[in-house]
């Protein structure tokens, strides 16, 4: 990974072509883009030594000598090495003076209570648990119906229609006939006999209080809230375990809110919400979460949550819209401002602001967004400076030079240095070999995407290259470091 300087003269050039490109509608926008690149690369170079040369077209590609591109018209240019030895990071380098004409604002990796809030629609429904059967007990007629109709709002023991049950009528005649006997056994099995007819226990007593036959039994409503369905009409016969109505309670409701698929995790059972509807402008409804449903909607990829409201007064009803408020639990997270983030589809970047004026562009992987901020799983540090205004400029240079972001994994610049260096391997011929530098014409390496060339490595030690000529095939590791490719590896090519 090299080291990019951006001079202010280079700076303003680079500035300058991205504006022309957005005035003229894109047109050329990556010949203009390469053009700052060309120019610093062609700077003096005095004192520093010539790694490779590159298209700034195909930057990925490297060559061993100057020539014409093989890609576009026009030559090669050099790639140098970034104060040799003096161990400096890789990335674009900025001079300071032009940092704060650029617009460049940084921001400070923080640690601290985050806690993502998630905004959700919702439609409100019956509370399908508070659900009320009217039955008929027995066979009769339909005597009477009140003036009830779906959709109705009923109170608890409102009547709904008044039946004649025949056999009933029997049954109570032949229990009045045994309470006269005076026989108190008797009399109990009559009155479990009535019980087992289905006669509700209120109408027993009614009728043992005034010692009368009573037929006819009114229907009313188990508990308060909607009718739902009235299937019972004057005139009509009835027969036993016949649906008469369904009433759905009011006291509470459910409030399905439509979560994406995406988001989901961040939900759990038993967390507050809160909900504001349109109909009542100012007031939130504060719930909690019962139930996640277990399957998602496939069209529009999203999970049903569930959420119970108390309905004070009935003024919450089924079918309202409202906007849901789901707060995630706090907890201790990593967090940059959101503007500081760099999405490009494939991965995640934020550049990192280094000593000197450097900027290096760095993986890294993302949690929750909430408030402008958001949340660092992997790849930064408590404490790093990153560029929270201007880090396109900084990224497109990067991309120019064929800088490559720092991989997730490591996690700062010392991290990096105290890790085992990465060895890449590849054949080839020792074409020259003097003092601790050593010449070969060796084959690709395709973890850096270098073709085959012929390139001169440092040798480290030299008493790597004891019992090696010139003409010798031979097979070798080498690790990239700021001031050029070290030899570390050395070993004659099997079957030589």
């Amino acid at each position: 990974m090299n080291t990019v300087s951006l001079s202010p003269t280079r700076l303003a050039l680079f500035a300058g072509a991205i504006a022309l490109v957005a005035g003229v509608g894109g047109f050329g926008l990556a010949h203009l883009g390469t053009q700052p690149a060309a120019l610093a690369s062609a700077a003096p170079s005095e004192g520093r030594k010539v790694l490779y040369w590159y298209d700034p077209m195909v930057p990925a590609q490297h060559f061993d000598k100057p020539g014409k591109s093989p890609f576009m018209d026009m030559p090669l240019l050099p790639r140098y090495t970034e104060g040799a030895g003096n161990g400096a990071s890789a990335g674009v380098r900025v001079d300071p003076a032009a940092v704060q004409s650029l617009g460049v604002r940084l921001a400070t990796v923080e640690r601290g209570e985050f806690a993502s809030s998630l905004d959700v629609t919702g439609v409100l429904d019956f509370n399908q648990r508070d659900i009320a059967i009217v039955q008929s007990r027995a066979a009769g007629f339909v005597q009477k119906v009140y003036a009830r109709a779906p959709g109705d709002t009923v109170a608890a023991g409102a009547p709904i229609a008044d039946l004649l049950v025949p056999s009933w009528g029997g049954a109570q005649a032949e229990y009045l006939a045994v309470r006269a006997t005076g026989d108190s056994r008797l009399e109990s099995a009559a009155r479990q006999r009535l019980r087992l007819l289905g006669m509700p226990e209120g109408l027993i007593a009614a009728m043992a209080r005034e010692g009368r036959p009573r037929p006819i039994v009114t229907i009313t409503a188990p508990l308060g809230g909607a009718i739902q369905t009235l299937d019972v009409r004057q005139g009509m016969t009835v027969s036993a375990g016949q649906t008469l109505a369904q009433i759905s309670g009011l006291a509470t409701v459910w409030l399905n809110a439509a979560v994406p698929e995406a988001t989901a995790g961040q939900v759990r059972v038993g967390q507050t919400s809160r909900a504001e509807l349109a109909a009542f402008p100012g007031e939130t409804f504060t719930g909690r979460v019962t139930a996640i449903l277990p399957t998602a909607q496939a069209d529009s990829r999203t999970l049903t949550v569930r959420i119970e409201l108390a309905n004070r007064g009935g003024r919450l009803r089924p079918g309202m819209f409202a906007t849901v408020h789901l707060g995630g639990q706090a907890r201790p997270a990593l967090v940059v401002p959101s503007e500081a983030v760099i999405r490009t589809g494939k991965r995640d970047l934020v550049m990192v602001a280094q000593d000197g004026g450097r900027f290096q562009p760095v993986e890294v992987r993302l949690g929750r967004e909430d408030g402008g901020r958001t949340e660092i799983l992997a790849g930064l540090d408590e404490g790093r400076k990153v560029v929270a205004s201007g880090q396109f400029l900084l990224d497109s240079e990067a991309s120019l030079a064929g800088i490559q972001a720092r991989p997730l994994g490591v996690s700062s610049p010392a991290a990096t240095a105290a890790a085992a260096p990465t060895l890449y391997e590849t054949r080839g011929r020792v074409e020259a070999l003097v003092g601790d530098q050593i010449t070969f014409s060796h084959g690709p390496v395709l973890a850096l995407g270098w073709p085959a060339m012929t390139m001169t490595f440092k040798l480290e030690p030299p008493a790597l290259a004891k019992g090696v000529k010139v003409g010798d095939r031979v097979a070798f590791g080498f690790e990239q470091r700021p001031d050029g490719p070290v030899v570390r590896r050395l070993a004659p090519a099997a079957g030589q």
